[in-house]
């Protein structure tokens, strides 16, 4: 386990500096050339390595142990600068929207084989750092990969245009792809601003339906009730749950196969961790999710 980890880790190492050298390859290469395309796609690049570097910054911080001052280590560190990547991606991506349409109003030389040259340099480096994140086990490495294998479309999008204008000198063609661009970094960048608002907000998991797990946990032999049931994401893939479990059981020891089982059953759904606080009778407000008195 430890070398897969070590292993994974070169690999993100080398997909970093690879996107990053790119980046500014590109945005050298779209003043250069006056292409607003390639500093539009050079926003998409920028995306990229922020999210390499989340998944790179992940596989650290999951080697290291919670203090007394951080219970929970550094993992919602994570989210936050997932936050505020969204944050600074409506920004550029509304900043390219702007510039685009400026330039269809009216349009600025442009140099289609630089241009395309750019663009091909850009697709070898994605499919290059696609093949090397392809095939992991681990998650957030996988999603990283998804992350810089949908760049690849992006860097024949620009290669396309550039040969349009190369062979036409039709340049209002590098304002609609950028602005297709820049309508592409806003939707990830949306998608990303919610996904991560909710669990900073501590909503429950995605795809997991709250009463589904309740009643996988009424099922198991000696629980007569469950009640006070919180469940949220602390960061990627770490989901946690806490609740007040009625039983029967009279002994300590079934008690602990009670909660053994719960806890397999919460696998299931993805739940890592779980503070379960069993009764004998339910205590007062025994509702599935109830209001927090302050």
């Amino acid at each position: 386990m430890a070398h897969r980890r070590g292993d994974d880790r070169f690999a993100l190492k080398v997909a970093v500096l690879l996107t990053a050298g790119y980046l500014l390859v590109e945005v050298a290469g779209g003043i250069v050339t006056g292409s607003l395309a390639l500093l539009g796609d050079a926003g998409h690049m920028f995306s990229d390595v922020i999210a390499l570097l989340l998944a790179l910054g992940a596989l650290v911080i999951a080697g290291r142990l919670p203090t007394k001052e951080k219970t929970f280590g550094y993992h919602r560190v994570e989210i936050f600068v997932a936050f505020i990547n969204g944050l600074v991606l409506v920004l550029l991506s509304a900043g390219i929207l702007r510039e685009a349409v400026l330039r269809f109003l009216s349009p600025v030389p442009i140099e289609g084989a630089t241009m395309g040259v750019i663009g091909g340099i850009g697709l070898a480096v994605n499919l290059y750092v696609a093949w090397t994140l392809s095939g992991r086990e681990n998650l957030t490495v996988r999603s990283a990969y998804l992350h810089v294998l949908s760049d690849t479309l992006t860097s024949v999008a620009v290669i396309v245009a550039a040969v349009w204008i190369a062979l036409t000198s039709q340049t209002l063609v590098d304002p609609l792809l950028s602005g297709a661009i820049a309508l592409l970094i806003l939707g990830n960048a949306v998608l990303l601003l919610r996904e991560t608002a909710a669990i900073l907000l501590q909503y429950a998991p995605p795809g997991i339906d709250l009463d589904e797990v309740v009643r996988a946990m009424e099922a198991v032999e000696g629980v007569d009730g469950v009640h006070n049931v919180h469940l949220w994401t602390l960061c990627s893939h770490i989901n946690i749950l806490d609740a007040h479990v009625v039983t029967c059981v009279p002994d300590l020891a079934g008690v602990e196969a009670v909660k053994e089982e719960i806890r397999e059953r919460l696998a299931r759904f993805e739940v890592q961790y779980s503070t379960l606080e069993f009764e004998t009778e339910p205590c007062a407000g025994a509702a599935v999710v109830s209001r927090i008195e302050v």
